[in-house]
């Protein structure tokens, strides 16, 4: 988006601009050189997941935070010298994307279903302009789509190692899939996501929403069934993604079973 002003303001915001400059403008975490420490814990909103880069100060793990960083690293040449170049994404998601499922103790179906999800961020064009080329990655309590994110125990390292992560794996309220809430597995629901299913290998094009969606719906069917033990008569449902997700790296869909257990 973009809003235009008069000459004036432009002279008056210039004018402000060199007087703050003058009483001095400290730089934050986001400007800086060095990679943000490892393990650090913050108190995220969601809507700090949308922008490139975040300067939020870390808190002890031990008080009330919804995000902690479980990996860090330096972007490779071979991604681009552009602050946004989609190379960059690329190469985290194949990066943090296993990082992810290591910190929590999962394998890429059980990550995909949890209520768990991450975030990437780099340092602020100020910092890449002078040269910082670091990445973070944070475990975020709340799938991708969440519009408010869960706080987190004092460690989420294992969080789905456990013997019952049900409290952060996905179910769903309502009659349908797609017309119901996501939520935690120990809260009433009417679905529940059980199995995962690929629909193409790492090195495939995108095939179109259409055969992506055929896939998700046969592969799905046959899946939930197994999970099911073959009932004679049962629903399911699935969850597929577009051609974002896939340019990313990401090869699953999600299958869901009509259960309340």
């Amino acid at each position: 988006m973009s809003r235009r002003v008069s000459a004036a303001v432009v002279v008056g915001v210039i004018a402000g601009g060199l007087l703050l400059s003058a009483c001095g403008d400290s730089d934050d975490d986001s400007d800086k050189l060095t990679p943000p420490k490892l393990g650090a814990c913050r108190d995220l909103t969601a809507k700090d997941l949308t922008s490139p880069s975040n300067a939020t100060e870390p808190v002890a793990c031990s008080k009330d935070h919804t995000a902690q960083t479980f990996a860090i690293g330096d972007l490779p040449k071979s991604t681009g010298s552009s602050y946004s170049d989609k190379r960059h994404g690329k190469f985290v998601y194949d990066t943090c994307q296993k990082a992810f499922r290591e910190f929590l103790g999962a394998d890429e179906s059980l990550a995909m279903r949890s209520q768990l999800s991450w975030a990437w961020f780099r340092p602020s064009e100020r910092g890449w302009d002078r040269g910082a080329r670091w990445y973070r990655c944070d475990l975020v309590g709340g799938p991708a789509d969440a519009r408010k994110l869960r706080d987190l125990p004092e460690t989420s390292k294992g969080l789905l190692a456990t013997e019952n992560p049900d409290a952060w794996l996905t179910c769903a309220d309502g009659p349908t899939v797609a017309d119901s809430v996501k939520v935690p597995c120990t809260e009433k629901h009417t679905w529940r996501a059980v199995t995962t299913i690929k629909v193409g290998q790492p090195g495939d094009p995108y095939p179109g929403d259409r055969i992506v969606q055929v896939r998700s719906r046969d592969f799905c069917q046959e899946s939930v069934g197994g999970w099911m033990h073959y009932p004679p008569n049962y629903d399911f449902g699935y969850t597929w993604y577009r051609e974002d997700r896939w340019t990313v790296g990401n090869r699953r869909s999600v299958c869901w079973a009509k259960t309340d257990r």
